[in-house]
């Protein structure tokens, strides 16, 4: 082979290399901005589009408020930003609350600021909380309509957006804290500042950091000097296996130009300045020119020594063979009760297992360690305030004593410390309490409440009243009237944030799910959101769980008998009408590693035997009498994990075959797909679909695999990069164990999905052309296995949807969505015509009957307005169509209806009004026969149902 062949060979073999190494890469926020004529594109395609769809709740929990931005002086009209619910706005106290962000490309926020002068509403998506389900936004958006209209403003590669501040006299002046990237490297991170309203952008501070680029997580505009600012950076990072939450790029920042020059305030003396100084809230008290700081202090303590008269589980973690046979008896076996060894493992046993070398000291250390300790354990100074007056060149702590209980070690999720306008001593600080100091911060007291959440965001103080608060938490919005002293809880919108959903077959049948630090709920699939549960009540949803809510499993043959659960595979069985619990977390033997379980531990009950119960770790556990017993059937069915203090290396998805007993798949979150026929006692791993790359970090997280209703080989797989920064959706079939592949969905395909992260997957048991898929986007459906898809609903807002369900009976499918709660769609049209679900001619039912009342028309009880007399009909249209329906009587009469109607595209159920208004007032059909007719605004004429209506007899 000559030279240049040769070398051309080599550039082509290369290029494939980097082309499949760097398939994986972050996605470029230009390319993201591109999913907004994909999901465009996806909307016209839809043939689901006139299904019926209701939400369902609940509301009462709501979900993670991120920000707040008050609009009126008395603080009657603010708008509420949520991490993934999207904003919405009340002009009434919190009374009620309308959503205006729905249609955005992602509503998943980190910031909002209205302009106190001419009320342009500026939106930063993207959390900064950092957290699992922290979505990464797609810059800044702009409205000057109240929020009826939005356009983009910039900064798409920031991720996440902290904190919007304006300047108060010149609209188009803002100033964002943009983090940048969470699971990638952070080139964006620092302050950024728009002159123009957006249109252009410029970075004013950036600073290195241990982990790429510092981010800016807090800004603070002096309101005596728009060109005086404070700027927190947050030097973080994180990885599916690992969350870098300090660095030595986290610090205080002043400028006094806006923004042209800054000084490091954190440099000054007194300033916990290290490698380990974490997130950092900021509060500027004007009128006493003082700028507080709460910050997240990851410094280790001291390890304390114990007493000498028990042993600790850390103990063992070093120790040698020759101290382990020198330790006390007596001591060892209470130090093995206390921690709820097997009965079976004793002193004895244990001398005797160390000397034949069936174990190991560090094995009684093991034993008692799972994946989160290293996160949830560790010993750190934790949350700590810092006080800085303009005439000093010195912060000082304001307590003495630790601020213990407050943050925890997880203060990465927190950074709120605020200042009363009219006080500098009155002070609110904020974590998984909410507390205030009357003394400058020397000593704390609580001012949490019933009905006020734990895991407080955001608190606006009324500078005109003090004793009016706003507070955002993990559970919604709160209103105090007293300083903290009472609270009003004002849940009305639904934002809860599910990670699963369930249903069972009660009539109506309930739904289940599993909510972000809300527990876990069972409502009926009825529900209509009302406010009259204040009158009478009594909730429809009830909360049966606690902690975050996870999956869900309902027996069949009882649907009393549920299993759930929260977080790292803490299940349980209970009775929710006799109150058995049995708790279900199966342990790895002593002398085993510890299992790892995955944040959302997947559980599934065999629909073939309701026994047998299924649950995974890094390994596969079965269970044959509902868990109260469990055998582990399987090794380490992973890559193995990787050293952090994140559970990785785990399974997240499982599934049984429901055509075939024993028929396993599984998941894990490092890109491995596990088939077994045998019950879980023999696994195959599936080659994967996408190049991955273990050896470098860079593989693909398996959200879903599901076994087809259908054919008994024929599995899809949903892979989820989101965890990369690389927002792709990957949906792929398999007819014979993965020796082929197929794709669902590319986007760079006629009708493909739009380019958004995959989490769910179900296919219809009664039609096997009918598949849906959940994204971190919204919900898609396709009508022929795969090949072309598009968007499920218009009403449903662009939000994540983490899981789907069909209730087979009713044939609805359940929408388990992360920060819009859950929502419910009918189906029974789609199927009752799935022969000629894509047609190309208009049809309807061919006739309807409908019974003639003498009431209609009358005024209801208590002053209600009269029901709406309708018809009820399936039709189906081969476009989208607006028009007036009309009444044609057997004469050739006609009567059109009073308001205009619209038919999408595909099968739908119609109602149409059977009434209609005259010069002599509301008018109904007579007894006899009637065509309605369907006039479009193009002038065509689309015959529907005869309607027959008949005498009431």
């Amino acid at each position: 082979m000559n030279r240049i062949l040769l070398l051309l060979v080599l550039t082509a073999l290369g290029t494939k290399t980097n082309a499949q190494r760097n398939r994986l890469a972050p996605t470029p926020g230009s390319e993201r901005l591109l999913v907004a004529e994909q999901r465009s594109a996806s909307d016209s395609a839809s043939w689901t589009a006139g299904l019926d769809i209701r939400c369902v709740g609940p509301t009462v929990m709501s979900g993670r408020v991120v920000d707040i931005a008050v609009d009126s002086p008395d603080g009657r009209t603010f708008y509420v930003a949520y991490a993934s619910g999207g904003l919405w706005r009340t002009v009434n106290h919190g009374t009620s609350f309308e959503p205006l962000f729905d249609e955005a490309l992602t509503i998943t926020l980190g910031a909002i600021a209205v302009h106190p002068k001419t009320g342009r509403i500026w939106a930063g998506t993207g959390e900064v909380n950092s957290s699992r389900s922290s979505y990464a936004g797609t810059g800044m958006y702009i409205s000057d309509d109240a929020g009826k209209t939005w356009q983009h403003a910039g900064l798409a590669e920031a991720h996440h957006i902290g904190r919007i501040v304006l300047d108060p006299d010149e609209q188009d002046i803002a100033y964002a804290a943009v983090l940048g990237p969470l699971y990638s490297a952070n080139t964006s991170g620092g302050v950024w500042k728009t002159i123009n309203g957006g249109i252009d952008w410029q970075r004013v501070l950036k600073q290195s950091g241990d982990h790429g680029n510092a981010g800016a997580v807090d800004l603070v505009l002096d309101p005596y000097n728009p060109n005086h600012l404070f700027a927190a950076l947050w030097d973080r990072t994180r990885r599916a296996w690992d969350f870098k939450g300090n660095g030595s790029g986290s610090g205080v920042w002043e400028t006094n130009d806006a923004g042209l020059t800054w000084s490091e305030l954190s440099k000054l003396e007194g300033f916990p300045k290290t490698k380990f100084t974490g997130r950092i809230g900021l509060a500027w008290h004007a009128e006493g020119q003082q700028l507080l700081a709460l910050v997240d202090n990851q410094t280790p303590l001291a390890t304390v020594e114990e007493d000498g008269k028990a042993y600790a589980p850390e103990d063992f973690k070093t120790m040698t063979l020759a101290e382990f046979v020198a330790l006390d008896t007596a001591l060892l076996d209470t130090f093995l009760v206390d921690n709820n060894f097997p009965v079976e493992v004793t002193a004895a046993s244990a001398f005797e297992n160390i000397a034949i070398g069936d174990l190991v000291p560090r094995d009684f250390y093991d034993y008692l360690t799972d994946g989160n300790q290293a996160l949830f354990d560790a010993d750190i100074a934790g949350a700590e305030i810092y006080r800085l007056s303009a005439d000093q060149n010195q912060w000082i702590r304001t307590h003495s004593e630790p601020l213990e209980d407050v943050c925890y070690t997880y203060g990465y999720y927190f950074g709120l410390i605020e200042v009363d306008p009219t006080n500098s001593d009155q002070l609110y600080i904020a974590g998984v309490p909410l507390i205030t100091s009357k003394d400058g911060g020397e000593t704390w007291s609580s001012i949490g409440a019933p009905n006020v959440h734990v895991d407080h965001h955001h608190l606006w103080i009324n500078p005109a009243n003090p004793d009016h608060l706003i507070n955002g938490n993990d559970g919604g919005i709160n209103i105090s009237w007293d300083r903290g002293e009472n609270w009003v809880k004002c849940n009305s919108p639904e934002v809860g944030q599910f990670y699963a959903v369930e249903v069972d077959n009660a009539n109506p049948y309930r739904i289940y799910g599993g909510l972000q630090d809300n527990g876990t709920w069972r409502g009926p699939s009825n529900y209509i959101n009302t406010p009259g549960w204040h009158q009478s009540g009594h909730y429809a949803w009830k909360a049966i769980g606690g902690g975050d809510g996870m999956q869900v499993e309902v027996d069949p043959r009882n649907p009393d008998v549920v299993f759930t659960g929260s977080q790292f595979g803490y299940y349980s069985r209970k009775n929710l009408n006799t109150g058995d619990y049995q708790g279900i977390h199966p342990k790895h033997a002593l002398g085993e590693k510890p299992l790892r379980w995955n944040w959302q531990t997947p559980i599934w009950m065999s629909r073939h035997q309701n026994d047998i119960l299924y649950i995974a770790s890094n390994r596969f556990h079965r269970s044959l009498n509902q868990g109260t017993d469990w055998e582990t059937l399987s090794g380490d069915l992973t890559r193995g994990g990787i050293p952090g203090n994140v559970p990785f290396g785990t399974i997240t998805s499982l599934h049984e075959s429901p055509l075939r007993f024993g028929q396993l798949a599984i998941g894990t979150d490092d890109g491995l797909v596990q088939v077994s026929r045998d019950g879980g006692h023999n696994w195959t791993e599936l080659t994967s679909p996408v190049p991955q790359d273990p050896k470098n970090q860079r593989t693909l997280w398996v959200s879903e695999v599901l076994w087809s209703a259908h054919h008994t080989n024929r599995l899809y797989i949903g892979l989820n990069a989101y965890r990369l920064d690389h927002f792709e959706s990957y949906v792929f079939v398999t007819e014979n164990d993965g020796r082929t592949w197929k794709r669902l969905g590319d986007r760079m395909s006629a009708n493909g999905l739009p380019a958004e992260p995959v989490n769910a997957l179900i296919e219809s048991a009664d039609w096997e052309e009918l598949i849906f898929v959940g994204t971190d986007g919204g919900c898609y459906a396709s009508l022929d296995r795969g090949i072309t898809w598009s968007t499920l609903h218009p009403d449903l807002p662009n939000v994540p949807v983490h899981d789907l369900v069909i209730q087979e009976r009713e044939n609805e499918l359940i929408i388990g969505t992360h920060g819009r709660s859950i929502w419910v769609i009918g189906l029974n049209p789609l199927l009752q015509h799935a022969d000629e679900a894509i047609a190309t001619d208009w049809a309807t039912d061919e006739s309807v009957a409908l019974q003639w009342n003498e009431e209609w028309g009358q005024q209801g009880w208590a002053w209600a307005e009269p029901d709406i007399v309708q018809v009820e009909f399936n039709a189906f249209a081969p476009q989208h169509i607006e028009g007036l329906w009309h009444w044609v009587d057997s004469t050739g009469a006609e009567r059109a209806v009073d308001a205009s109607s619209v038919v999408h595209k595909g099968w739908q159920t119609l109602n149409v009004p059977a009434q209609w208004t005259t010069e002599e007032g509301l008018e109904f059909p007579k007894t006899g026969a009637y065509v309605l007719e369907f006039r479009t605004t193009d002038e065509n004429r689309l015959t529907g149902p005869k309607v027959n209506v008949t005498e009431n007899k």
